[in-house]
């Protein structure tokens, strides 16, 4: 463990105090340190010094993951710089004092549980999409790839609300709407709306997901899980036999012209994300831009520029004009949430 900092241990919000963020996903968790350096005059009101990244299900929970990391501190030039406070960005939501997602690997995510075994009382959870957000101001032109521009924009993003979504292990998604003194960030729950289909192959594969379930929400098929699901019903509807076991193999098959169900299937998937992506963009008025992240997209990204991605996008009658003006990138994920949780947490003061 860290031994005691030589001086009074300082809040997260102070100039050069240290903290732990991190960003928690179905599969990997990004744990980073990081220090207040706002009154250094630089862009970005954090720096992270060091980072260290995880397979969730190789570990019995999260705070198992966080005391690991914090151990590791002792063989880096900060380990006498105790963090005084961490911050989770996490899938789901809270309640009471669990953090509730079905695509984390552990059954139950306790929040006193992880401070008890931390030793820090102060321990924030944020939506990871949210922190996502945080992170936007700090992304720079040349980080973000075009996958549809707009005459609007300048910078890659124009002016206006901004919706930061995308496929992993679940589906994320957060909108960040234009505010005095600073933009505001809204975490969603969207991936929970209903899938909606456009075609008549689209509603057949939906009648074979919903089964005798009511409600098919769009994460089941704009997710790692999502695009395996998407195979298997489209295997069903061919009279084949699924013999592809994992996404990653799915998407394999795919892009090397193995299999045509699974070419379906992500010819599918991208066809679903351009029409989701366009609802957002109408529910929100994103005419800012829309910010593709997440696991799945940079294997996939040769493939989406040139699927029905734009296509859906654009088809959506009297909106059409609109959705024109919207910009649409893809941008790295790497280490975007764990700065926009740290972001966040710095700025806790502020808000307050």
């Amino acid at each position: 463990m860290l031994s005691s900092p030589p001086s009074p241990a300082r809040r997260p919000e102070e100039p050069g105090s240290y903290f732990l963020a991190a960003d928690v996903g179905g599969t990997h968790a990004r744990v980073g340190l990081a220090r207040n350096v706002r009154d250094q005059g630089g862009a970005c009101p954090v720096e992270l010094l060091h980072r260290e990244d995880y397979v969730c299900a190789d570990w019995p929970g999260l705070g198992d993951i966080l005391v690991d990391f914090v151990a590791r501190l002792a063989a880096t030039p900060w380990r006498d710089n105790a963090p005084t406070a961490c911050v989770l960005a996490c899938p789901g939501y809270v309640q009471g004092d669990q953090v509730v997602n079905r695509n984390l690997p552990w059954p139950v995510v306790s929040i006193s549980q992880m401070q008890a075994q931390l030793g820090m009382a102060d321990l924030t959870v944020m939506n990871d999409f949210e922190a996502l957000a945080h992170a936007v101001p700090y992304v720079q032109p040349a980080e973000m790839r075009p996958l549809m521009t707009a005459q609007s924009a300048t910078g890659g993003l124009a002016a206006g609300p901004i919706v930061v979504m995308g496929p992993g292990t679940g589906l994320g998604c957060a909108a960040i709407l234009p505010g005095s003194p600073a933009p505001q960030v809204l975490p969603t729950e969207a991936a929970h709306v209903a899938l909606a289909a456009s075609t008549p192959r689209e509603l057949d594969i939906l009648r074979v997901l919903a089964g005798d379930d009511l409600h098919v929400p769009v994460e089941s098929a704009l997710s790692g899980p999502g695009l395996l699901r998407l195979y298997r019903a489209i295997s069903t509807l061919r009279g084949e036999t699924p013999t592809l076991q994992t996404p990653a193999d799915v998407t394999a098959s795919a892009l090397e012209r193995r299999s045509d169900a699974a070419l379906e299937a992500l010819n599918t998937f991208c066809a679903l994300l351009g029409s989701f992506a366009a609802d957002l963009a109408a529910l929100y008025g994103a005419q800012g831009g829309i910010l593709l992240a997440g696991g799945i997209l940079p294997k996939i990204e040769a493939f989406l520029q040139q699927s029905e991605f734009r296509k859906r996008f654009l088809h959506k009658g009297v909106l059409s004009p609109f959705l024109e003006r919207v910009p649409v990138h893809i941008i790295s994920h790497g280490d975007l949430g764990v700065l926009g949780a740290a972001c966040w947490l710095e700025g806790r003061a502020a808000r307050a």
